[in-house]
């Protein structure tokens, strides 16, 4: 156990001390412009310029090419703690790590797009996301066919469209994307870098995570060539979804770091609360301590289960194919514990809660958006039940 701004049991290594001792200092300066950006649902540009600044974008590139190749369990710690700062920073930023980390363990790209990709994200802090939710088919987890064409043409492909959910895209650098290709029958997946062509149209207008920046992306023709190159090109699509790797627990590190900050913030407000109708502060009562117990069993037991998945996947590499039940089941329990979580929180706070002058109530609206991240509570139990029912 080691010490690291705020102790944390999980932090195993000097390493992973050294990631979270930056991460917490970048999560103070954010936890200050946190309810700005809350306010005005705007984008955290400056957030971003500030992890462009101190390198945090490469955390999950190789190690040849200039990263810091986190593991999954690195990547766990650093997102927990970046969300404690701001939620919808962390959500953002863990589908850009996320996305570079599943292509480095996939190598789904050709070598030489990869690490063309990589020395831009090393030099330049370049970004990626992929976007696939359309309003006509819902959530891509669910399977189904975009309304976004690729048609051929005698140079490439020309692609129209609309993506909803197209988080980050503010500042996104590239972006892969799903599209119907009619003359094929069948799905394809495209790199495509921002430029002309393409419009974000501003319609994330929500009650929390409202600074993620998940508006529309429009796409009118836009000219993918053939060949390889980050001027864009299709892509071999990755087997089943995006939501079946491992990179799928940054949504839940993301909501359970919300938590730990609401946490934090109630029992400093237990230790320091006096009404003078007390002889002490409300620490002291049975029935707040009693809530405090509930709210670390919820935190801990919600922490472990994370981490310990986290750290099979690391550890057992050929087994991660049947893992996809538990990455569910992670999802699962860690969002719904960080609801209840923040909500004892609360209770213990007491009335002062619903203030927009305590980060509580933003932080009671942010969680409750990890239940409608992918995978949903049904997908995730529908999963452990056709396990269950396939064993002997």
């Amino acid at each position: 156990m080691l010490s690291t701004g705020l102790t944390d049991r999980f932090v195993r290594n000097e390493r992973e001390a050294s990631i979270i001792a930056i991460t917490d200092q970048l999560a103070s300066i954010f936890a200050e412009r946190s309810a700005k950006h809350d306010l005005e649902g705007s984008f955290p540009h400056d957030n971003f310029a500030d992890m462009r600044e101190r390198g945090f974008l490469k955390l999950t590139v190789p190690r040849q090419y200039g990263g810091e190749e986190a593991s999954l369990y690195e990547l766990m710690l650093a997102l927990d703690h970046l969300a404690r700062g701001d939620g919808s920073t962390a959500l953002a930023t863990g589908w850009h790590l996320g996305q570079v980390m599943q292509l480095r363990v996939s190598r789904s790209w050709p070598e030489s797009l990869f690490s063309s990709f990589c020395n831009e994200v090393v030099s330049k802090g370049a970004t990626i996301n992929h976007f696939a939710s359309e309003r006509a088919t819902g959530s891509p987890s669910r399977g189904g066919r975009p309304e976004t064409a690729a048609t051929r043409t005698p140079e490439g492909f020309m692609i129209s469209g609309r993506k909803t959910y197209s988080t980050l895209s503010p500042d996104v650098s590239y972006f892969t994307l799903s599209a119907w290709m009619e003359e094929e029958n069948r799905v394809g997946e495209f790199l495509i870098p921002m430029g002309p062509g393409i419009h974000i149209e501003e319609t994330w207008d929500t009650l929390g995570m409202r600074a993620t920046g998940s508006h529309d992306l429009v796409l009118n023709e836009v000219f993918v060539p053939e060949g390889v190159s980050l001027q864009g090109t299709e892509i071999k699509p990755r087997p089943g979804t995006a939501f079946d790797g491992g990179t799928l627990l940054h949504i839940p590190a993301c909501y359970i770091g919300i938590a730990h900050a609401a946490r934090d913030f109630a029992i400093s407000f237990a230790k320091n609360h006096r009404p003078n109708s007390l002889p002490g502060p409300i620490s002291e009562l049975p029935a707040i301590q009693r809530q405090i117990g509930e709210l670390e069993a919820e935190l801990i037991t919600a922490r472990t289960l994370l981490y310990s998945v986290a750290e099979r996947w690391d550890r057992e590499p050929e087994g991660r194919s049947e893992l996809k039940p538990e990455l569910g089941l992670v999802k699962y329990v860690v969002t719904n514990a960080a609801v209840r979580i923040v909500d004892l929180a609360m209770r213990i706070v007491g009335g002062a809660s619903l203030s927009r002058k305590l980060p509580l109530e933003r932080m009671y609206r942010d969680v409750r958006a990890g239940l409608h991240n992918p995978p949903m509570d049904d997908i995730a139990l529908n999963g452990l039940a056709q396990r269950a029912l396939l064993e002997r």
